[in-house]
């Protein structure tokens, strides 16, 4: 017999390793507290992990801890993956001021490209490119063409309807970006655009926060997604509603709410410019455009939010 230490080849010749904590030895005698049931035992055999030959990992795995883990002990230093893409925001609108500085007469503090920075950060993005414009066609046009030059995607909020001093969808066909839709059956993010330049997405949102917020998880973060290819997408769920609802119009309508005990309860304030019920909850709630009235413990579809 020979002594040998965890992970050691085993020596010419042999073909069984006893753990040293069954044995004892006297002078030159070793003595077995158990007797290896199969030659073989307590061996990794060469290949007994993958063979020569054999597919290691599918295109499109996941590099999770284990999975770089695997490539490394294969002698693996690198492979091809998909990158996160480059992304550029461009808030638009002359009313906006940046927090902490004081409020003029009819401005709003900018929280848009907050909001869309810590998303984007949720997913393990850094480094994106916030632009600001005021509601100028020439000023936002450069913008635009800068953020496309050095960008994978697109993110603009406000000046996506159609005000006077709504300059995006003019700003996007100066810089040659298909429109492939504009304006969703949805509340709210009704005007919510998407177009491509070459193999740029640019999402172009609505300007109210909470519309802003609804159309990046609806829309941009599977994007974000297919870019990666990765699954993005909210995870699902059918569950009651608590509570009763009466849907005005014939949108799709997605509700803030708290999924709670197997029960989900809408919350106050649901109009397009409020957070503050977005801050608090967990979930959207989607209301089907064909269906007005919800009652108690009717089955509803809910969009689980990241946290």
């Amino acid at each position: 017999a020979s002594r040998i230490f965890t992970g050691a080849a085993v020596p010419d010749g042999a073909d069984t390793v006893v753990m040293q904590e069954k044995t004892s030895h006297s002078g030159n005698e070793l003595i077995l507290q158990t007797i290896p049931s199969a030659a073989g035992e307590n061996l990794r055999p060469v290949g007994s992990e993958i063979s020569q030959g054999e597919l290691a990992m599918q295109a499109g795995t996941g590099l999770t801890p284990a999975a770089i883990g695997f490539l490394a002990g294969m002698g693996i230093s690198a492979v091809p993956v998909y990158t996160r893409p480059r992304v550029s925001i461009i808030v638009t609108g002359n009313e906006l001021q940046s927090p902490g500085n004081p409020l003029g007469y009819g401005q709003v503090y900018e929280s848009n490209s907050y909001t869309l920075l810590s998303a984007l950060q949720q997913q393990g993005f850094t480094g994106v490119k916030v632009h600001r414009s005021v509601d100028d066609l020439q000023k936002l046009t450069l913008l635009l063409q800068t953020a496309l030059a050095e960008s994978d995607l697109v993110l603009m909020t406000g000046g996506v309807s159609v005000g006077d001093y709504d300059f995006t969808l003019s700003a996007l066909q100066a810089c040659g970006v298909e429109t492939y839709f504009h304006k969703v059956r949805q509340k709210p993010g009704k005007p919510v655009l998407f177009g491509m330049k070459n193999a740029i997405p640019v999402f172009g949102l609505p300007g109210n926060p909470a519309s802003v917020l609804t159309c990046f998880y609806q829309y941009v973060l599977p994007a974000i997604g297919r870019l990666m290819n990765r699954n993005l997408v909210l995870q699902t769920l059918v569950v009651p509603l608590s509570g009763q609802y009466t849907k005005t119009g014939t949108l799709t309508h997605f509700l803030k709410a708290s999924f709670q005990n197997g029960k989900v309860s809408l919350l106050k304030g649901q109009e397009s410019y409020k957070l503050n019920s977005f801050s608090i909850a967990n979930c959207l709630v989607v209301m089907p455009e064909d269906q007005v009235q919800f009652n108690d413990g009717d089955l509803l579809t809910i969009h689980l939010l990241p946290i």
